[in-house]
């Protein structure tokens, strides 16, 4: 079998290889947050703020759900892009296939339990009467098909953690244009309502997840899918849930904070709801620099210790943290000074614009520190280390952040002490990367991982 030493990391200068691969990832990102928002926009102008504030809301709990899943996926792809650096390609086909296996099993498993769990959820995170007819039919909607969306994430971090960030581009650039098309099919023309928003997401996703397979099943790489040979092998399950749980905990328990900080406000009014709700969407377009060299440096960090070239590591660790600072600072400039243009543009209630205005100029002078803690995580992760920022997100992030929220909202019942929760908690995660980054030892230790 020839392999595809064009995906390489461990080659070429650095500063190439990872741009090479964060630029792809970069543009797709945006199209997979245009993706994202189009439902909104579309909901929010065509039906009203309480269709809005009904998609807002169940935003939280749909990354509750399947970020545990995607968290553990991370595990396979760290061990898929070792074992590619080390050219083990016998037990990178074991981790593959693995991995695949447990997306059919997770993505089962989410489907049952968001569809029948749905009304009680969203009661339990006060979710306003006015809005929760919409929101159970929106979230039943969406976890109907929710196993298209887990396989998509499977087979994109099975083609990342290779190197290749292109393919998964092309793919969403279809699957975006698809998801809008319907959106304003649906939504706008059929009149079909909210639940038809996340239809056409449903199945936009469901065909980026059967492109992406085409590939990988008919294309005669050194990581190519046996349908014959997808199943669980125990050593390779272990070894993922070892390097993935970790991430799936950090995921689940991030999101468990966001839907605490979401139950507070939607103790505000809709407008409040509608307004935060369009602020997300616009603040994911934040989260562009920080995903796209997370990803690169997971890849970059796990393939280069793999191939045991560990100053290269390093190195490359600290260009793609620089690299994402300053383009999320950037992103952050802009967001703060178009703000009320940005929200208006979901719905044009001046309540609405006033409360998502307010969150943005609240968070977005921040956001370096959010792209600072987001690789230091992923350049943990790519170590085998995926504890520490699982451990940091947990105490920063969830336990301080739900401390905060609890005590400071009953002392001062304003929304923007909410705002506040997330950039003082980036702060600290921030500080806690920093020392280890600077004082432990992370790019040894993970030999015994691959063969010698």
């Amino acid at each position: 079998m020839k392999k595809d030493t064009s995906m390489m990391m461990t080659e070429g200068p650095i500063w190439r290889r990872i741009i090479a691969f964060a630029i792809p990832v970069f543009i797709g990102n945006v199209f997979q947050q245009l993706y994202n928002t189009v439902d909104s926009l579309i909901v929010g102008n065509f039906i009203g703020k309480d269709a809005l504030a009904a998609v807002s809301s169940s935003g939280s709990l749909i990354f509750l759900m399947v970020g545990f899943f995607s968290g553990i996926s991370m595990g396979a792809g760290v061990s898929i892009a070792r074992y590619f650096g080390a050219r083990h390609y016998e037990e990178m086909q074991e981790s593959i296939h693995t991995n695949i296996a447990f997306g059919l099993i997770a993505g089962l498993i989410l489907t049952v339990f968001g569809v029948i769990f749905t009304p009680r959820i969203l009661e339990l995170i006060g979710v306003p009467e006015t809005v929760m007819p919409n929101s159970v039919l929106y979230f039943r909607t969406y976890f109907s098909g929710v196993i298209t969306i887990v396989l998509y994430n499977v087979a994109v971090g099975i083609l990342q953690a290779v190197g290749d960030s292109r393919h998964p581009l092309y793919y969403l650039i279809i699957s975006s244009i698809t998801n809008v098309s319907l959106d304003l099919l649906f939504v706008a023309v059929f009149r079909w309502g909210v639940g038809s928003a996340a239809l056409a997401t449903v199945l936009s996703q469901g065909l980026s997840a059967a492109l992406c397979y085409i590939r990988l099943i008919r294309h005669d790489t050194v990581y190519r899918v046996y349908p014959k040979k997808i199943r669980i092998y125990p050593g390779k399950f272990r070894e993922i849930i070892s390097l993935g749980l970790p991430s799936g905990l950090q995921n689940s328990v991030i999101s468990i904070a966001n839907v605490i900080v979401q139950s507070k406000i939607n103790l505000f009014d809709v407008s409040a709801v509608a307004g935060c709700g369009a602020y997300a969407k616009i603040e994911g377009f934040a989260f562009l620099p920080v995903t796209c060299f997370s990803m690169a440096l997971t890849t970059f960090v796990g393939q280069n210790l793999g191939a045991k070239q560990y100053d290269r590591a390093k190195k490359g660790a600290a260009f793609g943290i620089v690299c994402s600072m300053l383009m999320a600072e950037a992103i952050g400039f802009c967001i703060y000074t178009f703000s009320p243009h940005l929200i208006a543009l979901f719905n044009s209630d001046p309540e609405v614009v006033a409360y998502g205005a307010r969150q943005a100029h609240t968070m977005a002078p921040f956001y370096f520190l959010l792209a600072f803690s987001h690789c230091a995580a992923g350049i943990m992760r790519g170590a085998g280390k995926a504890k520490v920022p699982m451990f940091t997100m947990l105490i920063c992030w969830c336990a301080i952040r739900i401390t905060y929220i609890t005590i400071a909202v009953a002392m001062i019942p304003e929304i923007h002490v909410i705002f506040w929760a997330y950039p003082l908690t980036w702060s600290l995660s921030s500080v806690v990367f920093l020392i280890y980054l600077l004082k432990v030892d992370w790019v040894h230790g993970f030999e015994s991982m691959t063969r010698q």
